[in-house]
């Protein structure tokens, strides 16, 4: 197994995806980063040569999974690891108040989106051994009244990472609870006070005003490392970033 390892990263330009990409350059692996915003992955490749390659494109046309599968065998001949970090909150809106139509459209980003990359990306990894990690939520496993499309989409996740482990017993396969991570998507959650109930808009705008949300490299460095090493014990379940059996990719 070379030093180097080759990871095709989404949601790759800014909040956790960001300092997951940072990481692993930093420390001389290759990358395909995959955004919906090109120019902050052309500024990774300009800063780091031959480490990366991108695709700046729509993950609900699912025709763009395969595409950086493709990208990763051409440019780096191999892939070592899959982290699956892009997603959406929309719609935030109570079930009596949404549609079958904006519920499927959170999927598309949030799960089917995911499994188009899992998809091609899984006879590659059998090969090395590799890693998928999975950023999941809070959310799959507890609910909060109007995030019903987020939250059973993330648990449809969980469970994806429940199966590949049952089928792929070359492939580990891991889901992240990041915590509360300050990133544009605690902006959108509190952009959302109207809709979402009382006692949760206070739980998150105090977090914000008392400087209690995670940097998004704490839980963005677990990640990083766990797509490197992961072993096949920690396979099929959803972790917290910071629980302690995963103490041996935390920072110190």
């Amino acid at each position: 197994m070379p030093e180097s390892k080759v990871i095709v990263l989404t949601g790759a330009s800014r909040g956790i995806g960001l300092t997951i990409a940072e990481y692993l350059l930093k420390t001389s692996h290759k990358l395909v980063l995959v955004a919906r915003s090109a120019e902050p992955l052309e500024k990774l490749k300009s800063e780091y040569s031959g480490q990366v390659e991108y695709l700046a494109v729509d993950l609900t046309d699912f025709s763009n999974g395969p595409k950086a599968i493709d990208l990763a065998l051409k440019s780096y001949s191999r892939i070592d690891g899959l982290i699956l970090n892009h997603g959406t909150l929309s719609p935030v809106k109570r079930v009596a108040d949404s549609t079958p139509e904006e519920w499927r459209s959170a999927f598309d980003v949030n799960f089917f989106s995911a499994l188009a990359f899992i998809k091609p990306a899984i006879s590659p990894l059998r090969q090395t051994h590799g890693r998928i990690v999975i950023t999941s939520s809070g959310a799959s496993v507890s609910a909060y009244s109007t995030w019903g499309p987020y939250g059973s989409s993330k648990a449809a996740l969980n469970h994806l990472a429940l199966t590949l482990t049952a089928e792929e017993p070359d492939i580990t396969t891991v889901a992240i609870r990041p915590g509360n991570v300050d990133t544009e998507m605690q902006k959108e959650v509190r952009g959302h006070s109207t809709v979402m109930d009382e006692k949760d808009v206070l739980k998150f705008k105090s977090a914000h005003e008392q400087g209690k949300l995670l940097r998004p490299d704490q839980p963005g460095n677990v990640i990083a490392r766990l797509a490197l090493g992961a072993g096949r014990d920690l396979s099929g379940k959803l972790w917290n970033w910071n629980d302690k059996e995963l103490g041996d990719f935390q920072d110190s």
